[in-house]
């Protein structure tokens, strides 16, 4: 008998059950949907609290070859020991339009940003590619070495954030657990030093990397945080890479560094080479690293609700089993 209340699901079994979920093809998935009009992707809505209490992000999509559509509503609360973020992801049916689950989306938003650079990394990496960096060291880092150690012969996997090396033997042991190949760095130059992809997972509200100061082409993938205008990369270098993105008809409105290059800089979003469901259709041109390209990732709320549908759908199977 199907599940007739929304399936709820807090953070220890949403932790569980993910575990069970092949993340990464979840993502191919929802994308070649989208590029083929089997899925939709609206903007972001973005609300500010009075006074400048902080705001919250609504991501919205529609999964219409899963027969499910839903949002993720994440908010940015200000207070005086630092701002507090949330995520919560609704599923809901386009057929009986009842909601199906509802979930505690902080795991599922780590998880599905990084599977999202992952798949980006393995359409845009040179094939031969053998040393990433990774530029952050927090879950989101972590998740990102998850999902991306696999997908090249990596020879060197180095990893950087500030004070990464102050933060004690035990902390160190715990990323190193992450992949035997994974190298901590003192600074960003030796992190960076020759890499031919280079991750950048921080939550930073501006620039932590300078493509120009790089000694070869590379893959510079970003993603975001909840911050006004937060980038990673200075917007001035946008004219000089091959960019790429997550969805173009969404991510340059919402890109801090895209819209401050279109404002400033001279840069038109109708540069953008691809977008993740372009390249996985081969409907986009490859960089030739002639000069960096760049990976832009906003996170879509299509992306939350491919993650929402695989919980839903796992739920379902063990209650059937059951």
């Amino acid at each position: 008998m199907p599940n007739l209340t929304p399936y709820v699901l807090h953070h220890a079994e949403t932790k569980q059950l993910l575990t069970q979920i092949d993340v990464h093809q979840a993502m191919v998935a929802m994308f070649l949907d989208l590029v083929s009009g089997n899925a939709v992707q609206p903007p972001q809505q973005l609300v500010e609290f009075p006074n400048g209490t902080g705001d919250f992000i609504n991501y919205l999509g529609v999964w219409a070859a899963q027969g499910v559509y839903g949002v993720k509503t994440s908010p940015y609360i200000v207070r005086q020991q630092g701002p507090l973020i949330t995520a919560w992801t609704l599923l809901m049916s386009m057929h009986s339009g009842q909601p199906l689950l509802l979930c505690d989306a902080g795991l599922l938003t780590t998880a599905r940003t990084a599977a999202t650079t992952a798949v980006a990394v393995d359409a845009l990496a040179p094939k031969q590619a053998t040393r990433l960096a990774v530029i952050g060291s927090g879950a989101v880092a972590r998740a990102h070495v998850h999902y991306a150690k696999g997908l090249r012969d990596w020879q060197s996997i180095r990893m950087y954030s500030p004070g990464l090396l102050e933060q004690g033997v035990a902390h160190g042991l715990e990323l190193q657990q992450l992949d035997p190949r994974l190298q901590l760095c003192s600074s960003l130059q030796e992190a960076t030093d020759e890499a031919e992809v280079i991750m950048l997972c921080t939550s930073s509200a501006g620039p932590v990397l300078d493509p120009a100061s790089l000694s070869r082409p590379a893959l510079i993938t970003s993603i975001s945080t909840n911050a006004p205008g937060a980038h990673e990369v200075p917007p001035q270098s946008l004219p000089d890479m091959d960019v790429y993105c997550d969805y173009r008809a969404t991510t340059p409105a919402s890109a801090g560094e895209m819209r401050l290059a279109s404002e400033q800089y001279d840069w038109d979003s109708a540069q953008i080479r691809g977008d993740l469901a372009e390249l996985l259709a081969n409907q986009a041109a490859q960089p030739d690293y002639q000069r960096h390209a760049f990976f832009r990732s906003i996170g879509l709320g299509l992306e939350d609700i491919a993650l929402a549908n695989a919980l839903y759908q796992l739920k379902c199977r063990q209650e059937i089993a059951q």
